[in-house]
């Protein structure tokens, strides 16, 4: 059984303050904080130019993003792009050491957990005075994300595109095993792991009805239950603003899935969740449902060689306000340690705005975040990034705000989250004592 992934995910998160904060009392070359104005470096008129540039996802995104350095090469002479990949489990703890070393990569993909953080600590530079300029075009960016990467009056980060975390279902597998798909119009908490239950049952475990929904994503999975309930992961000022009674009952969702079979027993759970979106049961045909983001549909459709479908949150009633919201799938920022600002700006900008690089990145980042060219290629995405476009737009007008950018320490949650929902499967801890631990440990986190 692999448990390693949560580990170094809290790996990641706790001692990414102490890591940056070594790196911040090392100089001033930051550009956080104080909305100052960038330096260009070095630029291709001085001579060739070398950006680092690093992203985590599938195996998939990996062949996009090389595609997209290739061309953009191809297009810059002078300018070279050096490729930095990994896998999200290693991603963060990875970054927080580089950048503590003064050696963090020029163009950084990055996460709404973290760029408050990295920002806070001087480690992304202000993008403002590239968007006052023009070299970053922001005219066309969806109303909905465009300033999420914002901290006070500074922008440190660029949303990649949008997304909305969901359901992904197999119709297929419900209907080998005989259970209709629940209309998710109107459709309960207690009704999914109902169904869930029936699918595995009716396919003596060779299909499990779905995935934990503690694990992968869990934080999120959470802060949509809590946001159905008038509450949040985080309030404005960056509080918990969530009740204990309210995790518990979450919770305890989670541990009748598992009670009565609707997902796997726990050391499977675990396993399935160390492989990522590649070894997802949706993407392997050993389950009917998982929580995932919209972009993730083409690497998941890709591995169940079928068609997968989404479907929106459940809700206590079946009929109450949805807790879902529209988020940046990811970001693009700027390591302070940048030598080549102006062109790591640059390439950013080509990046969410030029029509070659939204054809070769499609859906993966998310829907572009880029409205025109959304529009533009959505008739040319594949089916999965079309079943993407066409979910987005039905639950647009119900969705809720996205949140503000979590305050520093949220990037702890999640590993926290992973560790309660594994010790509560594997019956190590009660549910309330879980909840009570919980909130303490990301209080501390936070403070």
């Amino acid at each position: 059984m692999r448990r390693s992934l949560p580990t170094r995910v809290g790996v990641a998160g706790g001692v990414l303050g102490l890591l940056l904060t070594t790196a911040a009392c090392g100089g001033d070359s930051g550009g956080g904080g104080g909305g100052q104005a960038a330096e260009e470096g070095t630029t291709r008129e001085d001579g060739p130019v070398a950006l680092r540039m690093s992203w985590w996802g599938s195996d998939t995104r990996h062949a996009a993003t090389q595609q997209l350095i290739e061309l953009y090469q191809s297009q810059n002479e002078g300018v070279t792009v050096e490729g930095d990949f990994t896998g999200f489990a290693d991603y963060f703890d990875r970054l927080a050491t580089s950048t503590a070393g003064g050696d963090g990569p020029c163009v950084q993909q990055q996460d709404t957990r973290y760029v408050r953080e990295y920002a806070d600590r001087n480690a992304l530079l202000d993008l403002t005075p590239y968007i006052e300029d023009g070299t970053i075009d922001t005219s066309n960016l969806d109303e909905a994300v465009a300033t999420t990467g914002q901290v006070e009056d500074a922008t440190y980060a660029i949303p990649t595109g949008v997304n909305a975390f969901t359901l992904v279902v197999d119709p297929q597998a419900y209907a080998a095993a005989g259970v209709p798909v629940p209309d998710d119009s109107s459709w309960t908490w207690d009704e999914m792991v109902q169904t869930a239950a029936q699918v595995t049952q009716a396919t003596g475990g060779q299909v499990y009805g779905m995935q934990a929904m503690g694990l992968n994503g869990g934080d999120t999975n959470f802060e949509v239950y809590a946001r159905e309930h008038g509450e949040a992961l985080f309030d404005e000022d960056g509080q918990i603003g969530f009740t204990e009674e309210t995790l518990v009952d979450w919770w305890n969702i989670e541990k009748e899935a598992s009670e009565s079979g609707a997902e796997p027993e726990p050391s499977t759970t675990v396993e399935v969740f160390n492989g990522g979106v590649d070894q997802a049961l949706v993407a392997t045909g050993r389950g009917a449902s998982g929580f995932w983001w919209t972009n993730e549909l083409p690497a998941l459709t890709a591995g169940a060689g079928r068609e997968l479908q989404f479907m929106q949150f459940p809700t206590e009633e079946g009929n109450g306000e949805t807790g879902m919201y529209l988020k940046p799938a990811m970001f693009w920022a700027i390591s302070s340690d940048c030598e080549s600002p102006k062109e790591a700006a640059l390439l950013i900008n080509w990046l969410i705005n030029s029509e070659d690089a939204v054809e070769i990145v499609k859906a993966d980042r998310g829907l572009p975040v880029n409205t025109e060219l959304r529009e533009q290629i959505a008739p040319t995405l594949d089916a999965p990034g079309q079943a993407a476009v066409a979910f987005v737009e039905e639950i647009t007008p119900d969705l809720q705000d996205p949140p503000a950018l979590p305050p520093q320490g949220a990037g702890e949650v999640q590993a926290i989250m992973q560790r309660y929902t594994e010790q509560i499967l594997f019956d190590q801890i009660s549910v309330e004592d879980a909840a009570s631990q919980f909130m303490s440990e990301v209080q501390s986190a936070i403070a």
